[in-house]
C-alpha cells in the first residue's frame, strides 16, 4: 500500500461512522461529489457497517437539517437515489450564472412514444405501433440509445416479443421518484399543447382503463 492510500485509511478509520453527526458529514460529502442521485445500496458500499434503514434515517434527519438552516439547496428522493438541488426560489440566479442548456432534446413524436412506454410500460413495439399509428421501431431506438427507455423482459406469449419500460435516466431527466409521480393526463396535454399527439395520449389512459 502505498503512502497516499495509507493516509487515506488513516482518516477514514478516524470519522466513527457510529456517530450520528459523522455519519451525515459522510453522507453529505458523497452528495457533493456525486453528479447523479445516490442509491441506498451505493451508500451500503462506501459504508458497509450502516444497514439501509440508518442510512436513510440519516439522509432524513440531513434532509431537515438543511430546512431548519434555510440553505439554498435541499435534499430530494429522486430516480431511486437521493440528490442535492438548488431550491426552486434560486433558479433565477443559477440560470444567470449558468448558460441554460437542455440535456435531452425529443421530438414531438419522441415524446409522445415516450409518454405511451411511460403510461403503458411494459409494452412492446407493436403496441406502441398500434397506439400511435405508426411504425415506432426507429423511435424507441432513439429512446433507447439516449437512455430514456431500455429493454425491460419478453412477453410470455408467442414470439416473445421485447418489452420496453422507462429508465432511471428518465425518472431523472423528469425530476420524478418513481413512475408513480407521473403526471396526470391534464399536465400531459399541457405539455403537449404545440404537439399533434394529444389525441394518442388521450387513447394511452383509455386503454389503461
Amino acid at each position: 500500500m502505498d503512502t497516499e492510500n495509507a493516509a487515506i485509511d488513516d482518516n477514514t478509520e478516524k470519522l466513527d461512522t457510529h456517530s450520528e453527526e459523522n455519519t451525515k458529514s459522510i453522507l453529505e460529502a458523497i452528495l457533493f461529489a456525486a453528479s447523479e442521485p445516490i442509491t441506498i445500496k451505493q451508500f451500503q458500499h462506501a459504508i458497509p457497517n450502516m444497514n439501509a434503514r440508518e442510512i436513510r434515517k440519516a439522509l432524513s434527519e440531513l434532509r431537515d437539517d438543511y430546512q431548519q438552516m434555510d440553505r439554498s439547496f435541499r435534499l430530494i428522493e429522486i430516480a431511486n437515489g437521493f440528490q442535492i438541488c438548488t431550491r426552486p426560489e434560486f433558479s433565477e440566479w443559477v440560470r444567470k450564472f449558468y448558460i441554460q442548456q437542455v440535456r435531452v432534446t425529443l421530438s414531438p413524436s419522441a415524446l409522445e412514444t415516450l409518454a405511451i412506454v411511460a403510461y403503458k410500460q411494459p409494452v412492446t413495439r407493436n403496441d406502441v405501433s398500434t397506439i400511435r399509428g405508426v411504425n415506432s421501431d426507429s423511435v424507441i431506438s432513439a429512446l433507447v440509445e439516449k437512455g430514456l427507455v431500455c429493454v425491460s423482459g419478453r412477453k410470455e406469449v408467442a414470439g416473445r416479443s421485447l418489452l420496453f419500460s422507462t429508465t432511471d435516466t428518465f425518472l431523472e431527466q423528469f425530476g420524478l421518484k418513481n413512475p408513480s409521480e407521473l403526471p396526470s393526463l391534464e399536465e400531459i396535454e399541457q405539455l403537449l399543447s404545440n404537439s399533434n399527439g394529444i389525441e394518442n395520449v388521450h387513447s394511452i389512459q383509455e386503454k389503461a382503463e
